[in-house]
């Protein structure tokens, strides 16, 4: 994550931050703080106060990351060098409006339906160059992360059922070369591949786009076989704040949802030097 921050600074600054340099006087201090202009919950306010401090400007007064904020609430103080401060602004905005906006979509899903026992999780539909940065975001709003990477875990999608064979064919092979270690999940689109990879003891099934009605017939005939405990069940694709509450109440254990990471806004934050 250092390294990303760095590459994000590098990019922003180019050969030099030829205006500050031209009208701020070298060595000027001043007193800044960071504003709010949204509703939400904040995110990433640790990272951009290391940040602050590893370039030297004193951090006098922040508000903890899963903060609820509102409009107009002062959220971070410092003061230091004015050429640093307006070197980082706009990174450190870019990059704390951004995972804000994450939180704040992860905690609204996860709040529709906090008096159930679903988990609400993130994808991997993350913007390229900062997933580990959204997937922070995502569990400071209250939603898990979902796999970080590739390793996390053995999850067979369509693509990889195409180029190996059926679902259980796929299943099974991932059994057979994958350590015990990990879990393996599996993406399915009807109730019989769903039914034949839990009796063939996949960890977690997805059932990939299925509507409520789909996946009620899934949990019942699974139920019918007295194997619905074998596995967990995740549903994903389309799932909006209209229908989460409906997906919850069918029984499952897991909801996906890229718009998290993929269609979240970020919120709106200024920064100002008194």
């Amino acid at each position: 994550m250092d390294k990303i921050i760095k590459y994000m600074l590098d990019e922003d600054e180019g050969f030099g931050d030829i205006t500050s340099n031209a009208v701020v006087d070298e060595g000027k201090e001043v007193n800044a703080y960071i504003v709010s202009k949204d509703d939400g919950i904040l995110a990433g306010i640790n990272i951009i106060r290391d940040l602050f401090e590893e370039y030297g400007v004193k951090v006098n007064f922040w508000i903890k990351d899963g903060t609820k904020i509102s409009e107009g609430d002062v959220l971070m103080s410092f003061s230091g060098d004015a050429r640093t401060i307006l070197l980082l602004e706009r990174t450190a905005l870019n990059l704390v409006m951004r995972m804000s906006g994450v939180a704040s979509a992860a905690n609204y899903y996860a709040d529709l339906v906090k008096d159930s026992s679903v988990r609400v999780a993130g994808t991997r539909k993350t913007s390229p160059g900062i997933a580990k940065f959204d997937k922070y975001a995502l569990k400071v709003g209250g939603a898990d992360t979902h796999r970080f990477a590739l390793d996390d875990m053995v999850l067979i999608k369509d693509n990889h059922i195409a180029s190996c064979g059926t679902p259980l064919e796929t299943l099974l092979k991932a059994k057979e070369n994958v350590s015990f270690s990990k879990k393996i999940e599996i993406e399915v689109e009807s109730l019989d591949d769903a039914i034949e990879c839990v009796k063939n003891g996949a960890d977690i099934v997805m059932l990939d786009n299925m509507g409520p009605d789909e996946v009620m017939d899934v949990i019942d005939e699974l139920e019918k076989l007295n194997i619905r405990q074998n596995s967990l069940i995740e549903v994903s694709g389309g799932i909006t704040d209209e229908t989460i509450r409906e997906y919850a109440d069918l029984g499952v254990d897991i909801i996906s949802i890229g718009a998290l990471t993929h269609s979240s806004r970020s919120l709106n934050f200024s920064l100002k030097i008194e």
